[in-house]
């Protein structure tokens, strides 16, 4: 029983008091041992913006604190995160050019691809992940090759993109990155890289895939940093219906199946029932804390309306309890430092 009869009263009355008091874990100096999860500098991987366009550090309007960076400067960047702890960072590329067949995705002389070297180059024990897409690439801001018909409007044709995410994988293995995360939804774009990469002798290379990404409103700031908007139509006929949780566990499940060695889910707060459920799976499962959420947060913090570091912390601890082993997140390196 939980309650037990302890004392009476003057009055004669009987009163029960628990006999299981949960909140005698609760008090302060016994809290820390029975903390269930802990978050720690090793679960944060920092997403970083390189800008071919820009000499000077670029600020991201609607995610203050954020920069796209010049190439110059990234590895100086990258000593930062290092210095605060940050063992991981997630590059996605600004190009000059862009145009339909997303050409300077795989150039070797890219902006991606130079930001690689340059990182490698003064810290070889960062763990560089590169985002194998085409979005930021390509004139439409579709993630691959378009063309035909598919409900009376153009759309990314499957099996031609996979063809140009295998170039961009080599060409990012060519430049010396650790990991490779494919994030266009693709069917088959895991099995396809795979192969492409062991084919040019990058076996060691390895994918983390986007094996849940949902087709989000809050990639809205995303959009603006990598200039990334597209210009017809929308995502939903490769990114995943937000309603569907069946086919979020089928979709990482495939991945698995074709060779991934990282899961993940995108975006990370709203979907922490599929972030558990997936990590079931048994590989290691990351998350994506993005932009929108940043930004929610951002905003909020300066409003008044929060208190910044205490939410951060809050959401990445569930993320983290939820099952993701990686957490990719913006705050990453004020994070390091509160840490």
């Amino acid at each position: 029983m939980h309650f037990q009869c302890l004392i009476s009263n003057v009055r004669g009355k009987v009163h029960m008091f628990p006999q299981r008091r949960m909140r005698r874990v609760r008090t302060r100096n016994v809290q820390p041992l029975l903390c269930e999860t802990t978050l720690t500098k090793n679960d944060l991987v920092a997403p970083l913006f390189v800008d071919e366009t820009t000499t000077t550090p670029k600020p991201i309007e609607s995610m203050p604190g954020q920069f796209r960076y010049p190439v110059e400067a990234i590895s100086g960047i990258a000593g930062k995160m290092w210095e605060r702890g940050i063992r991981a960072v997630l590059l996605f590329g600004v190009p000059a050019h862009k145009d339909e067949a997303a050409t300077s995705a795989y150039d070797p002389e890219g902006i991606v691809q130079q930001a690689v070297r340059r990182i490698k180059s003064a810290y070889p024990e960062m763990v560089v992940i590169t985002d194998v897409c085409a979005c930021e690439y390509t004139s439409h801001g579709h993630c691959g090759i378009v063309g035909g018909i598919r409900s009376g409007e153009k759309d990314l044709l499957n099996d031609e993109s996979l063809l140009l995410m295998n170039r961009i994988a080599i060409s990012h293995a060519e430049a010396g990155v650790d990991i490779v995360a494919p994030s266009c939804m693709l069917d088959g774009m895991v099995r396809s890289i795979r192969n492409a990469l062991d084919e040019e002798g990058y076996e060691d290379v390895l994918i983390m895939s986007y094996s849940t990404k949902f087709a989000s409103a809050l990639y809205g700031p995303f959009r603006e940093a990598a200039e990334s908007g597209f210009s017809f139509g929308d995502r939903t006929t490769y990114q995943m219906n937000p309603a569907n949780g069946r086919e979020a566990f089928l979709e990482s499940r495939l991945d698995m199946d074709e060779g991934a060695d990282i899961l993940m889910v995108k975006p990370a707060g709203p979907y922490l029932d599929v972030l558990s459920e997936i990590a079931t799976l048994g590989l290691p499962v990351a998350a994506y804390q993005v932009s929108g959420e940043y930004s929610m947060i951002k905003a909020a913090t300066e409003r008044g309306w929060i208190k910044e570091r205490e939410t951060v912390l809050e959401t990445l601890t569930c993320i983290k309890r939820a099952g993701a082993d990686i957490i990719i997140t913006y705050y990453a390196y004020d994070v390091c430092g509160w840490l």
